[in-house]
């Protein structure tokens, strides 16, 4: 029984180091998205920070990335930037993948 424990332990805290990192991923995913889109409506480097962590935050609202993309979209359109949901999805695809490798070489 202690060897099922002990799996079973092991499999519980890959689950929870997956989850943590996964959540951190997409966090840092968020902050480049929001520094994209800082970039995109031509805010100064102090307001780039405060957006961009506002970008993060809005993605606690609901589950999934739709949070997200509507608050980009809104903030772009209103700030007269040419934009759309599939070149916000795409520019949020680069970033997933510019997180990602990030983490790579920090680790």
């Amino acid at each position: 029984m202690t060897t099922f424990d002990n799996r079973e332990n092991a499999f519980e805290n890959k689950f929870a180091h997956d989850a943590d990192l996964q959540f951190k991923i997409t966090a840092r995913r968020n902050k480049l998205i929001g520094q994209w889109a800082a970039e995109k409506m031509g805010l100064t480097p102090e307001e780039t920070t405060s957006y961009a962590t506002s970008v993060v935050q809005a993605d606690f609202e609901e589950a999934g990335d739709e949070d997200v993309i509507r608050k980009l979209l809104g903030d772009l359109t209103s700030a007269g930037v040419d934009v759309d949901d599939a070149m916000i999805r795409a520019a949020l695809d680069e970033k997933m993948v510019e997180a990602r490798r990030q983490f790579i070489e920090q680790a």
